[in-house]
């Protein structure tokens, strides 16, 4: 094994090799949806329930979600690749031919999720080009009966489906 330089692109192939899981983070502010794919997004606490996911300092997403009273978590399934395809997107209309829905909280999912949960900023930690945002769960929403939903996951930079053995 070699040791390699920290230089950003050395590390962003490095890290390329951890899947993990992709979300939606959007709100409904009462004129626009807004909307944002997360790939860092973590359980952190039950009691109180506190889930997480970093956003880099240069997203010009976060500042308009960050300014909400709620959000919307959706982790997104194999059936969501295109939502999660459009909602990374910097430019463009980031909810083009997908379907959502609207919490009187203002919260926004993505219809077909079988999770969700209605959050808000618990606190934002610094942390290099990225800050943590740690989010308190206020209401979650869970399709029981869905067993067989597989995940999107964020792998070598490519959302992929996770194929069964």
């Amino acid at each position: 094994m070699t040791t390699l330089s920290l230089d950003g692109a050395t590390l962003r192939r490095a890290f390329a090799h951890v899947p993990s899981g992709v979300v939606a983070i959007c709100a409904d502010n009462g004129t626009e949806r807004i909307g944002m794919a997360a790939s860092t997004f973590v359980p952190v606490s039950l009691e109180p329930p506190l889930v997480a996911f970093c956003v880099q300092n240069s997203s010009t997403t976060w500042p308009k979600l960050e300014a909400q009273p709620r959000l919307g978590i959706s982790v997104l399934s194999s059936e969501h690749d295109i939502a999660a395809r459009v909602l990374a997107a910097k430019n463009g209309d980031r909810f083009a031919g997908i379907e959502t829905e609207t919490r009187d909280s203002g919260a926004l999912f993505i219809s077909g999720c079988s999770v969700r949960m209605d959050v808000s900023i618990e606190q934002q930690v610094p942390a290099g080009d990225h800050a943590i945002v740690v989010l308190r769960v206020h209401e979650l929403h869970c399709d029981e009966e869905d067993s067989v939903t597989e995940p999107i996951v964020f792998h070598r930079s490519s959302f992929r489906r996770l194929v069964a053995s």
